[in-house]
């Protein structure tokens, strides 16, 4: 079994930058992704908030902060998925569908995955006109109409994707404005996406593919059927945490790891970063910042310097 100072789980913005500070640490330091760098950030169209790139790809953005993390030597494997936790000891086992790894230290970083409607004809209609997904798949609806679900930042900034493609966006949202920022409220004003207020999707219907879907307004009591080509739903995350929370790693009743000040859980030597723990705003900046100070006192665990206090 091979011993790691520092194990991260996770290759996100939040894992690759604790592996970066890790490894400038001194510390022998392993990132393990169960699918492709990135996580989310990856899959978003276009990043506005993150400080020095006014505007950034998200799959850029995750390449550039990788491209950093191996410069300073951290092994990163990506497809292996970890498949336990056993945090109990002084020595952490990690187990994966490839092998098993021990270490000192563990940092969670394992996100979250979207969230669904949980209507009739979604999951019948998954890779068939529903995505989650608007940078993976939104080629396929070119010169189509499109209909986003949701309100917040992820929601406004796939339909300003899919409005540079779609013949037509619809956005629908269960409450009379946006969660989203105000910058991304105007844009969307701008490229003519049509919002549909106080709206909720009761049902998607097809045949082969998504022909349409059923919108019911709260405030009218009125339903309608609507003729669209394709569903992108974005309409929150749910946390991974299943995995930690199986291992004795203390998680909120959302599901988020809950985290102190220094990014600690309630076992010793184990921390968690990013939009899996229970700090209130999930973006990539305050991932990037919680990774940073996890791989800190991770250091500090590891090595106890003298300034060390924890």
């Amino acid at each position: 079994m091979e011993h790691w100072d520092l194990i991260i789980i996770g290759g996100g913005p939040a894992g690759l930058t604790a592996g970066i500070y890790g490894a400038r640490s001194g510390l022998k330091t392993l990132i393990l992704e169960e699918k492709t760098l990135g996580g989310a950030t990856a899959e978003s169209p276009l990043i506005e908030n993150y400080p020095g790139f006014p505007a950034i790809k998200g799959q850029e953005l995750v390449n550039k902060i990788a491209e950093h993390c191996r410069k300073f030597g951290v092994t990163i494997k990506e497809i292996e998925g970890t498949r336990e936790l056993n945090l109990s000891d002084e020595k952490k086992i990690v187990k994966t569908d490839k092998a098993s790894y021990s270490a000192s230290a563990v940092i969670i970083a394992t996100g979250c995955y979207y969230r669904e409607l949980g209507v009739p004809g979604e999951n019948e209609f998954k890779g068939r006109g529903v995505s989650y997904c608007a940078v993976c798949d939104g080629a396929f609806f070119k010169a189509k109409r499109v209909l986003v679900a949701g309100g917040g930042n992820s929601a406004a900034t796939s339909a300003l994707y899919l409005s540079n493609v779609a013949s037509n966006v619809k956005l629908v949202h269960r409450r009379e404005q946006l969660r989203a920022e105000e910058a991304l409220f105007r844009n969307l004003q701008e490229r003519k996406v049509e919002f549909l207020w106080n709206s909720m999707v009761k049902e998607i219907k097809g045949d082969v593919k998504v022909k349409g879907v059923v919108v019911y307004n709260k405030k009218t009591g009125k339903t309608r059927e609507i003729e669209v080509d394709g569903v992108f739903v974005q309409i929150g995350e749910v946390p991974n945490s299943q995995l930690a929370s199986n291992a004795g790693v203390k998680v909120d009743e959302g599901g988020y790891i809950i985290v102190d000040e220094r990014q600690g859980t309630n076992i010793s030597g184990v921390y968690a970063a990013g939009d899996v723990t229970n700090r209130p705003v999930k973006q990539v900046g305050t991932a990037v910042g919680q990774a940073i100070v996890a791989a800190t006192e991770a250091f500090g665990y590891i090595k106890r310097p003298y300034y060390y206090t924890g």
